[in-house]
């Protein structure tokens, strides 16, 4: 250990030893967290599910947005049943009717928005098919209906 006199002492005879950091303790916290980071880390991991992506995470989706679409008179509005029965217009159409309503629709007016109304036992695939017919027949501007928050 270093020693050495302390400046401004008028007496010359005592001498005082520098302090030294004891970094011990320190590395023992740093240890333990990364004990603990790991171990709920595996934990996180182990209860995601076990098909589709695994993130590791629990995502809570929306119900419903704060600002709704105000539907124009050229605008299309295409509802889901839970038995994948597509309606617009409030008759049920086939997917090729309602991809030439699409088609009849862009020729119209090109900047129609078209708004899925699904309902909720609907499987993705399905809304994701609606759109891509819509999408395909040149109307890429497309809102999904959705319940108002309560």
């Amino acid at each position: 250990m270093a020693m050495g006199k302390i400046p401004g002492d008028s007496e010359g005879g005592d001498e005082v030893g520098f302090a030294e950091i004891n970094i011990t303790p320190l590395t023992d916290i740093f240890l333990v967290l990364l004990i603990i980071f790991m171990v709920t880390s595996s934990v996180i991991v182990q209860q995601a599910p076990s098909g589709g992506a695994q993130t590791g995470l629990k995502v809570n989706l929306p119900k419903g947005g704060a600002t709704d679409v105000t539907a124009r008179a050229t605008d299309m509005s295409v509802a889901i049943l839970s038995d994948g029965r597509f309606v617009l217009g409030g008759n049920v159409v086939s997917e090729d009717e309602l991809k030439r309503a699409f088609t009849d629709a862009q020729q119209k007016d090109p900047d129609t928005i078209v708004i899925v109304q699904a309902d909720e036992g609907v499987p993705h695939g399905t809304v994701v098919q609606v759109m891509e017919l819509a999408k395909g027949a040149g109307l890429g501007q497309l809102a999904i209906g959705v319940r108002e928050p309560q």
